[in-house]
């Protein structure tokens, strides 16, 4: 029910106990007590005698009082019952409307677990725009996430229907972010069972799981300790090269980032030089790396490396320079 009409039933119910009281002891000259018994017994209509023989002017003051109190007692009723069919109507429609996104999304990345690794996840893929569905079983997470308007589904992300729900078939990537390493485990080797091509991501709490998931059939295990230790290593021992890991990572609010860009077949990067491109100067973005299957990731690259369908290349620059390129690259 609205606060608004929730305090108007409260004001409207003391006015009639004060109203009612006041007017027994006028009209009917009784002391409080007994103004405030027959107003009580005549807005619940409980049924019990009267206090004391009422004159006529008494019995009409007691039918408006009873009208009254009956008249506000269905208001309230009313009010309350729009609430609770309105609320539950809204919620049913709004997770029908949900579900019927999800279920239309493809190449759209999955979240279980929406702790704080998994909220800050979530902010940088919203960030970007980038199709997000969080698994998540806390009710009061959930609150949260309906307030942010992400799209989620509530229940275990170890449970195989849920991942159904959450699309995991025609998902691009999955993300483990579960506090326990054995429901990660989990998570991976049914995420891995019903797509053998979807990405896993896993967290591990330490180093000695981080075989099991692999094991497990993840693609990439991360270690947030680790990182972080190795992290705060590198910030004191080269504050320089932290310094331009966050401009590249927009942990510092400028517009820079990394990216990986596949060159798709017949794109105007396949085929060509990077001198030959003018990468840089036709978009401000450098080429720090290209990934190709035979070979790996290779960083020593000259102004006469040929860039072919199928590469990834890891560029550096603003969102605006590595959308260009992205359109060069055919995406």
């Amino acid at each position: 029910m609205p606060r608004a009409k929730l305090l108007v039933v409260f004001i409207l119910l003391n006015v009639l106990c004060i109203t009612g009281v006041a007017g027994y002891m006028v009209i009917e000259d009784w002391d409080f007590l007994d103004s405030a018994f027959m107003t009580a017994i005549s807005l619940t209509t409980v049924g019990y005698a009267v206090v004391h023989p009422l004159s006529a002017s008494g019995k009409v003051f007691t039918i408006i009082l009873i009208m009254s109190g009956v008249g506000l007692f269905f208001y309230a009723l009313t009010l309350l019952s729009e609430a609770l069919i309105e609320g539950h109507l809204r919620g049913y429609f709004e997770k029908k409307k949900m579900y019927k996104k999800i279920s239309s999304l493809s190449s759209h990345y999955i979240l279980c677990g929406h702790g704080r690794l998994g909220h800050t996840i979530a902010e940088n893929f919203s960030a970007r725009g980038l199709p997000l569905v969080v698994i998540e079983k806390d009710p009061e997470i959930i609150k949260s996430l309906q307030a942010k308007k992400l799209l989620f589904i509530q229940g275990d992300a170890t449970n195989d229907d849920v991942l159904e729900e959450a699309g995991v078939k025609r998902a691009k990537s999955i993300i483990c972010t579960l506090n326990s390493d054995a429901a990660n485990v989990y998570v991976v080797l049914t995420a891995r069972s019903m797509n053998r091509d979807i990405f896993i991501l896993t967290r591990a709490s330490d180093m000695s799981a981080e075989k099991r998931m692999v094991q497990a059939g993840a693609d990439k295990v991360i270690t947030p300790y680790e990182i972080g230790a190795k992290r705060m290593v590198l910030a004191v021992l080269s504050p320089t090269v932290t310094e331009f890991l966050d401009l590249a990572t927009e942990t510092c609010g400028m517009d820079l980032s990394i990216e990986q860009i596949t060159i798709q077949t017949g794109s105007e990067l396949d085929g060509v030089t990077l001198k030959g491109i003018g990468l840089r100067e036709r978009t401000g973005v450098n080429v720090l790396g290209i990934r190709r299957k035979d070979t790996g990731l290779s960083v020593e690259l000259g102004p006469d490396e040929k860039i072919l369908a199928g590469d990834i290349i890891v560029a550096m620059g603003t969102r605006k320079g590595l959308e260009k390129v992205k359109k060069l690259a055919g995406m």
